[in-house]
C-alpha cells in the first residue's frame, strides 16, 4: 500500500481510539479518587506514551521529517496491521465499557470502586494493556518508519513494565483475597481458559 494510505488508516484509528476514550474521561472526572498512586514516574511514563503513540506518529503523518528512517513492508503485513488495529480497537472499546466508572488513565482507586471480573475481564486481567500492545504492533505495521513505527512499542513497553506490578499490588491491597483469587483465574495479557 502507498504510505499516504497507511498514514490515513492509522490516523482514522487514532480518531476511533479518541472517540472510545473521551466519554469515559468526561464521566469519570466526577468520581472521587480515594487512592492515587500517580507519582513523578507515572507522569513521565504517561508523557512518553503520548510522545510514542501520538506525537511522533503525527509528525510522521504530516511531515517528511523522519523520512530517512522509512522501511518497506509488503501488502500482507499492511493487512495484518489493519486486522491487529481493528482487534485492538474492539478490545479497547470493550475494556472501557466493562470497566465503566472504575476506569482511570492513571493508578487510582475511586470511591465505590469494584473489582470487575466479567466481560473481557473474565479471562484477562489487563485487556486494555493487551489492546494497547496490539495498537503499538499495528502502529509498526502501518507506519513503516523506524521512529514513528516503533516509538509506541518502546514507550508503551517502558510504561507497562514499570506500571503493571504496581497496579496489581494496588489491587491486592484494595481487594485482598478476592483479587488474589481473580489473578489465579485470569491471564495478565492473554486469556486464560
Amino acid at each position: 500500500m502507498e504510505p499516504i494510505v497507511l498514514k490515513i488508516i492509522y490516523g482514522v484509528f487514532m480518531v476511533i481510539y479518541g472517540i472510545i476514550r473521551r466519554p469515559h474521561e468526561k464521566r469519570n472526572k466526577a468520581n472521587k479518587v480515594v487512592n492515587n498512586q500517580k507519582d513523578i514516574l507515572e507522569k513521565v511514563t504517561l508523557f512518553l506514551v503520548m510522545i510514542g503513540m501520538m506525537l511522533l506518529p503525527l509528525i510522521y503523518i504530516f511531515s517528511s521529517l523522519f523520512g530517512f528512517a522509512d522501511y518497506q513492508l509488503t501488502l500482507p503485513w499492511h493487512i495484518a496491521g489493519i486486522v491487529v488495529m481493528t482487534i485492538s480497537a474492539w478490545l479497547f472499546y470493550r475494556s472501557h465499557k466493562d470497566l465503566g466508572r472504575n476506569w482511570s488513565v492513571t493508578l487510582e482507586i475511586r470511591e465505590s470502586h469494584t473489582l470487575i471480573s466479567s466481560g473481557v475481564y473474565s479471562k484477562i486481567r489487563h485487556p486494555m494493556y493487551t489492546a494497547i500492545w496490539l495498537w503499538v504492533i499495528g502502529q509498526a505495521l502501518l507506519l513503516n518508519n523506524f521512529i514513528a513505527g516503533f516509538s509506541g512499542i518502546v514507550f508503551f513497553g517502558i510504561l507497562y513494565f514499570i506500571r503493571v506490578g504496581h497496579e496489581e499490588q494496588m489491587m491486592e491491597v484494595t481487594f485482598g483475597e478476592e483479587y488474589k483469587a481473580y489473578k489465579r483465574q485470569t491471564g495478565r495479557l492473554i486469556p486464560k481458559f
